[in-house]
């Protein structure tokens, strides 16, 4: 039968429909369209074909040429622009911004072919500290409210590119969807003084139905109103509300990344994904800043893969429909074993 099952954190309602219930192989990846190398703006020796880099990690060889490991330049087609003046203005009832933001591009491998979870743990560790590094440098402009890290897997995941990359948007406005997480953990602080998110790491250790995979530092799960089939949540295991304080154990998150996403790739055959981090925003003293932040709410990642798709009944209810049991998910996954080994 299905039921009902409430995020305890923003409550969201979701619907498990077991009786809908699908299986790994049920689920079909669509086969993506592959850019030429040739033709990638991200491929080492393409480097003309994208803005100056920000920053890069290379080996000696000059700004804006081959030899790089990691290189980070501003989106060619930015949704926000830094160099636009920030001005808010009312248009009879309604409000309106200009388009005053930042865009960035990690690009995580010099090679076409190579993915996320393909990378040495080493260069997976490397790809983490930058986002930490471009995160607090973006930070400091006090005009900027949140950053959102960000990661489209495959085309239906939305990406238009096929090389490897992450994305970074600073935004002047906090996004509804973290304002909501915000709220939530805060609310939770409030009644019981502790952090929600470290009382679902006790539960779900307590539990043990939904592990997917736990090392020294991080813990992965099917969360247990999950709107999507296979959705996954890593959390650090420490209390920490910043995603650049876990710097020290930036070994330990590639670790789990590598893994997790090998078994997601492995197990239901490369599928588009979303790959979301949540981190804390901006914290200047503002109207609507509370000072219990840092105690209240929790960093994690949501890993996303596309398997199904939002329509008339989840955008007309705010609902969503899940045909996968979160336990289920996180058996399968759990239950893989993938060869890690062969990293490049």
């Amino acid at each position: 039968m299905s039921e009902l099952r409430k995020d305890p954190v923003i409550g969201r309602w979701v619907i498990v429909a077991s009786e809908r219930s699908r299986r790994p192989s049920d689920f079909v990846s669509s086969t993506e369209d592959r850019q030429p190398p040739e033709n990638c703006p991200f491929c080492e020796g393409h480097e003309s074909m994208t803005p100056p880099e920000i920053y890069a990690i290379r080996s000696g060889s000059g700004v804006n040429k081959p030899g790089w490991q990691v290189r980070v330049v501003p989106n060619k087609f930015p949704a926000l622009g830094i160099n636009t003046d920030h001005v808010r203005r009312g248009v009879g009832m309604y409000d309106q911004m200009s388009g005053f933001g930042a865009h960035e591009v990690v690009i995580e491998t010099p090679n076409h072919d190579h993915k996320l979870h393909q990378l040495s743990t080493e260069c997976l560790a490397t790809v983490m500290r930058i986002l930490q590094d471009r995160l607090q440098d973006l930070q400091k402009d006090i005009r900027l409210r949140y950053i959102l890290i960000f990661k489209n897997e495959g085309s239906q995941a939305g990406a238009s590119l096929s090389h490897s990359h992450t994305q970074l948007i600073a935004t002047p406005i906090t996004p509804i969807h973290l304002k909501q997480k915000l709220e939530g953990a805060e609310s939770y602080f409030r009644l019981k003084e502790r952090c929600v998110y470290c009382d679902i790491i006790e539960e779900e250790k307590q539990q043990n139905k939904r592990i997917i995979y736990e090392n020294d530092g991080y813990l992965a799960i099917c969360p247990f109103a999950s709107c999507f089939p296979f959705e996954i949540h890593v959390f650090p295991k420490r209390h920490q509300s910043d995603f650049f304080a876990s710097r020290d154990t930036n070994i330990l998150l590639a670790d789990m990344l590598k893994i997790v996403l090998s078994k997601v790739c492995a197990g239901l055959n490369n599928p588009p994904y979303n790959f979301i981090v949540n981190t804390a925003p901006n914290r200047f003293p503002r109207r609507g800043y509370w000072a219990t932040l840092s105690e209240d709410f929790h960093w994690h990642i949501d890993i996303i893969p596309r398997l199904t798709k939002v329509a008339g009944f989840e955008w007309g209810s705010g609902f969503y429909i899940n045909p996968t049991l979160p336990e289920e998910a996180a058996e399968f996954l759990a239950g893989l074993e993938v060869d890690t080994a062969k990293s490049k």
